[in-house]
């Protein structure tokens, strides 16, 4: 039976995976940074370790033995926050884990990115692994880029990374949730006449794709997978029908892209100078989500690891919403 280490099991996505694969008789070992992880996962027969990744000496003292495998979804994921936050808590707490992975004697490690490094101001259809990154969005997509580096440049470590597209289900209180609350609060923008299509993922999709690279790894090793719902949808209909779930009602604003854009910098900008700690309610980047289409084109992971998605977002839905 083999050893995986799942670090972040503390968060929406560790969770599932720790939980997924010790469901599968995988020996788990789930990292967090909070002691109440062992409330969390009580019962699961999943041991837990806490630590601070980007704390180079916590993670060093932990006595672990050997492991055959790291699924890292551990990191700092917002729209807004100081550069150093990111750096600590997704660049440098890479670097401490790669290193500590090769005393463990890992053999495979499995990078959790994200879809934003692809991100900029215009629709992108389909967009393939080997497609230039542009200049990164935000700290955040810089901080997962930069860690994507690190993983590659690793020579004495078998990897994989992942890119997933805008993971939503049950128990997030990122995606969906937060714009439920925006709608609550005000109209929402939209731009282009609400003509942008985006492919979300549910998370048991994500969970079982890392558990088909675990299974076939040698075949994986060295290889950046997309990974999404595999089902462009209006991101009208996303909101529209997800408030509809939840008893909220959506408004909408029909706004100018450009003037939108400047208006929103100069909200940034007034953030940066005088509450740099405080989020705006509104950034470029979450604005450009929903001025801009964007789908990613699975047909590497599809070719070399025989994985698809297996839920379509009338079924994530009702998983969501029905606590699944």
């Amino acid at each position: 039976m083999s050893r995986i280490l799942v670090t972040g099991a503390g968060g929406f996505l560790g969770r599932r995976v720790a939980c997924h694969l010790a469901a599968r008789g995988r020996e788990v070992i789930a990292l967090g940074r909070s002691d109440s992880l062992r409330d969390v996962l009580r019962g699961e027969r999943i041991t837990v370790e806490t630590c601070d990744l980007a704390d180079a000496a916590s993670l060093s003292a932990l006595e672990l033995g050997d492991v055959d495998a790291i699924v890292h979804c551990a990191g700092l994921s917002s729209n807004w926050g100081p550069r150093r936050d990111f750096e600590r808590n997704n660049v440098t707490a890479t670097a401490n884990l790669l290193a500590q992975a090769q005393k463990w004697r890992a053999a495979h490690v499995v990078y959790v990115s994200s879809s934003s490094v692809y991100f900029r101001f215009r629709d992108g259809l389909g967009v393939s692994e080997g497609s230039a990154l542009p200049a990164p969005i935000n700290h955040y997509a810089w901080s997962k880029a930069a860690a994507e580096q690190l993983v590659r440049s690793t020579s004495d470590l078998s990897w994989t990374i992942v890119r997933p597209r805008g993971i939503y289900g049950a128990g997030d209180k990122a995606l969906l949730p937060r714009l439920l609350r925006a709608a609550k609060r005000r109209p929402l923008p939209s731009f282009n006449g609400g003509r942008a299509v985006i492919d979300l993922t549910h998370v048991d999709d994500v969970v079982a794709a890392i558990a088909c690279i675990l299974d076939v790894k040698d075949k994986a090793s060295g290889a950046i997978y997309n990974v999404s719902g595999g089902e462009a949808v209006s991101i009208r209909d996303i909101i529209t029908r997800s408030a509809a779930l939840a008893g909220v009602d959506v408004r909408w604003r029909e706004l100018s892209w450009p003037v939108a854009l400047t208006a929103i910098r100069a909200i940034e900008g007034f953030h940066k100078l005088f509450r740099p700690q405080v989020e705006p309610v509104v950034t470029a980047y979450s604005a450009g989500l929903l001025a801009f289409s964007q789908t990613l084109d699975l047909s590497a992971i599809r070719k070399d690891l025989g994985w698809t998605p297996t839920v379509d977002f009338a079924e994530g839905l009702r998983r969501t919403f029905g606590g699944e």
